[in-house]
């Protein structure tokens, strides 16, 4: 059996990161089903399309041109990496995210995601509807408050005129809408392994991964 890591968490835990060193440090292949809804809802967004339109977001969701390469993300063949990022398109794709429908039309893509040696899989139900029987289950998790500040810094770095308090509520109103939904709610996946990001690095987030693979997966690891 091909061995499968599920990370899962709110937006702004260090999931995405830690996903992408895992998997570099093992030398497995990672999933990210956020860029897959965030290019959802970037296509979305391109086609005027109502984040309640569940028949038109579900037939865009089936034919959705898009790739991942070079830890790149491409879609309709275009490098759209750091257009999915920006804070209008995350709120995008959990709007879209909502429905069962289209997480229904990308449910295969995302499993068709496993092959050898092994994936890291990152989202918010990873562990609860994709791969259900992963051997090893993560929930990264943090305050509220912690991560408004790192998106804070990290867009004011960029040059970007952002509000800190704006970030908190926009964050916990996406935690409220991820959580409430009816298709594939955000919630702790059972046995999973809390790692609570708030007050330690992404080096020590890491390190309690790793260690967590090693007890599971004892001939994957150098």
């Amino acid at each position: 059996m091909i061995p499968v890591v599920t990370i899962d968490g709110p937006s702004g835990t260090g999931k995405g990161t830690i996903a992408e060193l895992l998997a570099r440090r093992l030398g497995w292949h990672c999933l990210d089903s956020g860029a897959l809804y965030r290019a959802l809802g970037l296509a979305s967004q391109r086609r005027g399309l109502d984040p309640d339109a569940v028949e038109a977001l579900a037939a865009l969701a089936s034919t959705l041109q898009v790739e991942f390469r070079d830890q790149r993300v491409f879609l309709d063949g275009k490098n759209v990496s750091e257009a999915i990022r920006t804070e209008a398109v995350g709120n995008a794709a959990s709007r879209v995210a909502i429905h069962s429908a289209v997480r229904t039309q990308l449910l295969t893509r995302q499993r068709e995601a496993v092959s050898p040696p092994g994936l890291v899989a990152d989202g918010r139900d990873m562990g609860t509807v994709v791969f259900p029987d992963a051997p090893l289950k993560l929930f990264l998790t943090a305050s509220a408050e912690e991560r408004a500040e790192r998106r804070y810094k990290q867009l004011s770095q960029k040059g970007l005129d952002v509000s800190l308090s704006e970030f908190v509520r926009e964050i916990r109103e996406r935690d409220e809408r991820d959580g409430s939904r009816s298709a594939a709610p955000l919630k702790l996946p059972a046995g999973a392994l809390v790692v609570d990001t708030t007050a330690i690095t992404i080096p020590e987030v890491l390190a309690q991964v790793l260690a967590a693979v090693r007890r599971v997966f004892p001939d994957t690891t150098h």
